[in-house]
């Protein structure tokens, strides 16, 4: 979630230790990958669970970790602890490894396992001196021939500082330096069948100093989409696809017109179409500094993620006239009863706060209200996905918080801060079937905040975080719940957390209360956890932290949890409790800097055990520090 000053600690690095149960028990063996069968794996050296096979995102791209084929170049691997902040590329590696080609000829190589026709690269190349980035290619070949040059860029990455509070990074150089890896995406001029042998290869004139390639998705991308009878297109307001003049005008009259009633459902065609100004709802009444009424009662339809693509080349600093300086220039702000679909947002974005407080916006914004749904929708480059949400106090008249809001078939890629979040009173609403990778905050919250018309009825309830696919937050949680109640968090998929817990259920913000359950079910989480907090807080796969209040109610049932970088069970010291916890069906293994189930020293509260199997902690099995007021009863089972 966005955060305008640095989180509190939560709870000192941990001393001594009292052994509750230490047996060693049976758990599955996972490989450096994500298990097979998810939508966005490679099959891994080991077998996992049948029950894994349906979790994270059903998503149309196949994914290849390039450590794994055929390689000359540098394997980078990342040390025990996922060290991260210190330039580490390793540990902001999908699966924390990679390949760094450097050496004219240096090259990583994969055999594809579907047909495809397009190509998305996650890389690292160098910064520009002085900063900013800078742009370069690198050949790909298949079969042994010349294909094209990619292209690769590094001017939404590289950010610099020792802090820990993202508003203090910098995009000048200097000192240590993360967030290091961005993603280039390219559609190929004909589809190549499975089993192709690919090659990323630094031939001449691929003059990056060295390339950090760490991941490739394949994917056979359907023809564009033909417009709907009845949808009347952008052009007919003046907008021209790929002239690089700004569309933004034309886009909006066509929103307008449809809200109004005069057509009947708005179509982007096939076309890079620029946008420099967010689609928004005139506010005659100028109420407030910036304009914050969105848009209603539109339809907004594209020919396919790939084909119709509105782009910004303005920062948003710079943009001059945008409707509110953490919103940007790019995107949609929405109030109700809208449905975008089939379409790409790529943002200009580079920074989250730093050099002048400086902000990458957000893709979609708004109170979003009643019978909004939005699917297939490509976001990149943005400081935040989506933000769900309003103030009350923006404009009272306009309150109508999020109810029965649906997101699927998302592509969150390469943020500043949150994939999605749901806040201001958000309520019975949806993610599923959607990924995200490289956010530089929650991938997915429910912020149960108390900035809503009635504290006693509107903290946020009933949302769903199902199916989905998270890789690679640079910065806290793969999927973070915040007070309310009801809320679950299911069957999703998530790994390689830089410093912050795979999922965390936390009283930390100031949220309205936990009541009744949270439920965390059906999830797998791999290498996930982290220090941060100046490398002093350590984190485990799933963090229970009670900062300021109790968090009653929690259920955590039937979750794989794989090699996490410490503990895979947390329950941290805080001001609050954390009563009637209850974990079943639970497979712990190979928690590498920590134990299966902690509870720290200063921790509250109580939490049963049933058919819990832990295996491989470096520290035992479950583990209550000294000084601890946990219960932990029903100890883990056995080894048969």
């Amino acid at each position: 979630m966005t955060h305008t000053t640095p989180r509190p600690p939560h709870g000192g690095r941990r001393r001594a230790r009292c052994l509750l149960a230490a047996v060693p028990v049976a758990a599955l063996l996972v490989g450096g990958l994500l298990p097979a069968g998810s939508a966005t794996a490679a099959p891994p050296a080991a077998t996992t669970p049948d029950r894994a096979a349906a979790r994270g995102a059903q998503v149309p791209y196949t994914e290849y970790e390039l450590e794994d084929g055929d390689y000359q170049g540098t394997l980078l691997t990342a040390d025990a602890e996922r060290t991260f902040g210190h330039t580490d590329f390793a540990t902001e590696s999908s699966g924390r490894s990679s390949v760094r080609l450097e050496k004219s000829g240096d090259y990583a190589g994969f055999t594809s396992t579907v047909p495809t026709n397009s190509l998305v690269v996650r890389d690292s190349i160098p910064d520009a001196p002085g900063g900013g980035g800078q742009d370069a290619t690198l050949s790909l070949y298949a079969d042994g021939q010349f294909v094209r040059k990619v292209d690769l860029s590094s001017r939404h990455s590289w950010l610099y500082g020792n802090t820990d509070d993202p508003e203090g990074l910098t995009n000048t150089p200097g000192g240590d330096a993360r967030r290091l890896f961005d993603e280039s995406h390219t559609l190929l001029d004909k589809s190549y069948p499975a089993g192709t042998e690919f090659q990323l290869r630094k031939d001449d004139g691929d003059d990056a100093a060295y390339y950090v390639v760490d991941l490739v998705d394949l994917e056979q991308v359907a023809p564009p989409a033909e417009k709907p009878a009845e949808c009347t297109s952008i052009t007919e307001y003046g907008a021209v696809p790929d002239d690089g003049e700004d569309d933004t005008e034309a886009l909006q009259a066509a929103v307008t017109a449809d809200q109004n009633g005069d057509i009947d459902c708005v179509w982007i065609p096939e076309g890079q179409w620029r946008q420099e100004q967010k689609i928004l709802t005139k506010d005659p009444e100028h109420r407030g500094e910036y304009n914050q009424v969105g848009i209603r009662d539109v339809r907004i339809v594209g020919a396919g993620m790939w084909y119709s693509q509105l782009y910004t080349l303005t920062q948003p600093q710079d943009a001059g006239g945008i409707n509110h300086p953490h919103e940007g220039n790019f995107g949609f702000d929405i109030d109700d009863n809208t449905q975008i679909s089939d379409l790409a947002i790529f943002g200009s974005g580079r920074i989250r706060g730093g050099d002048g407080n400086a902000e990458g916006g957000v893709g979609l914004n708004g109170r979003f209200g009643k019978n909004t749904k939005i699917s297939n929708v490509w976001i990149e480059h943005a400081n935040v996905g989506v933000w769900v949400g309003r103030d009350y106090s923006n404009i009272p008249e306009l309150w109508n918080p999020a109810d029965g809001l649906e997101f699927s078939g998302m592509r969150i890629r390469d943020t500043y801060a949150d994939g999605i979040n749901f806040t201001n009173g958000t309520s019975n609403s949806s993610v599923t079937d959607s990924s995200f990778r490289t956010t530089g905050d929650d991938s997915l919250a429910v912020w149960a905040s108390r900035y809503v018309k009635d504290p006693a009825t509107e903290a946020g309830h009933d949302n769903t975080f199902a199916g989905n696919t998270v890789q690679l937050p640079w910065r806290a949680n793969g999927v973070a719940i915040y007070g309310g109640h009801g809320n679950s968090v299911e069957n999703n998929l998530i790994s390689d957390t830089m410093n912050y817990p795979g999922i965390m259920l936390a009283t930390d913000h100031d949220p309205l209360p936990f009541s009744g359950q949270t439920l965390v079910s059906g999830n797998s989480l791999y290498r996930t956890g982290g220090a941060f907090w100046g490398e002093a807080q350590e984190f485990g796969a799933i963090t229970v932290f009670p900062a300021s209040q109790d968090i009653p109610g929690v259920v955590i049932e039937n979750t794989d949890i794989h090699d996490s970088t410490y503990d895979g069970i947390q329950f941290k010291n805080g001001g609050g409790a954390v009563p009637g916890a209850r974990i079943s069906g639970v497979t712990i293994e190979k928690s590498n800097n920590g134990s299966g189930i902690l509870a720290m020293g200063g921790a509250r509260g109580d939490a049963s055990l049933t058919d819990v199997r832990i295996s491989g902690s470096r520290d035992g099995d479950v583990l209550v520090e000294p000084g601890s007021q946990f219960t932990i009863t029903g100890g883990p089972q056995t080894a048969e």
